[in-house]
């Protein structure tokens, strides 16, 4: 099967590459993971050029195979991080001198607390690289864990993002090993035990129907996520999940209204949006 011809709105215009070899290696001389490279977010030539990007935690495989997903999927055991990363990952964002740090991980099922020890070192190592920039946290479910999840939570990081990544129906194909109540159940928790500012997202383009995308919406809404984002499914390789649809611009704007209509403050709706796209303009 072959991978279908993007739409004309599709097409991305790069953008100037004043920063982007500098970042790059940066990122390589301290031996960082990015999710920006691993996902192949089409986010990246613009990003990296502007002296941002998202660090990936907990090494460049996942203990799981979502079929969306560009990230290497590997069997466990996995190797352990790599030796010094929370302090690798505070002392590049120095470097960058970046005002809003967001930080993501691989899932890691094999490790008894899912890596949440080393979120926890990475958020004070990240704070006391740079106690005037703020930390945005978008976290894996570990499996539900309420005490993996209290060692993030503890430290109260300035946005707690999960994200949902598709309707309900589409589990099953899309990614089996997780579970879209307990994903509910991580967004509830941070919001009503912590009252932390949170954040979710997903994709369109798989085969969900706009009722499917607004009901999402509202349960998100409904257990107080205050900012969304909404982008377009890109099939990574022809291995992975195909897309059903090209979501047309117009339809993203109709998603937008209705998040805002639903309660969300900030909302983010468009083709190339991510997750963590423009992540310390919207904070």
């Amino acid at each position: 099967m072959k991978i279908q011809r993007k739409p004309g709105w599709l097409k991305l215009r790069l953008s100037g590459a004043a920063y982007f070899a500098s970042t790059k290696k940066l990122i390589a001389d301290h031996g960082l993971n990015t999710v920006c490279k691993s996902a192949q977010c089409p986010n990246r030539q613009e990003c990296w050029s502007s002296g941002t990007a998202t660090f990936l935690l907990l090494g460049d495989s996942c203990t799981r195979n979502c079929r969306f997903c560009a990230v290497t999927a590997a069997s466990s055991p996995l190797p352990l991080p790599f030796s010094g990363e929370p302090r690798r990952i505070a002392q590049a964002a120095r470097k960058m001198q970046l005002r809003h740090v967001v930080l993501t991980s691989v899932t890691r099922d094999d490790l008894q607390d899912g890596g949440s020890s080393a979120w926890a070192a990475t958020i004070e190592a990240v704070r006391q690289e740079n106690p005037e920039t703020t930390v945005e946290c978008l976290i894996p479910d570990f499996q539900g864990r309420h005490d993996s999840l209290h060692k993030v939570m503890n430290l109260k990081p300035d946005v707690l993002n999960h994200n949902v990544e598709t309707v309900p129906a589409l589990y099953d194909a899309v990614r089996p090993e997780a579970d879209y109540c307990r994903s509910l159940d991580v967004l509830h928790f941070a919001k009503h035990e912590y009252a932390l500012r949170t954040k979710s997202g997903l994709m369109v383009g798989m085969g969900e129907t706009a009722e499917q995308v607004k009901k999402v919406l509202d349960d998100l809404a409904g257990i107080g996520c205050e900012h969304v984002t909404i982008g377009q499914y890109l099939q990574p390789s022809l291995a992975h999940f195909p897309v059903h649809t090209y979501v047309t611009p117009e339809c993203f704007e109709r998603y937008r209204e209705y998040a805002f209509g639903a309660g969300f403050k900030n909302v983010q709706s468009g083709s190339y949006v991510r997750s963590s796209y423009h992540a310390a303009e919207v904070f």
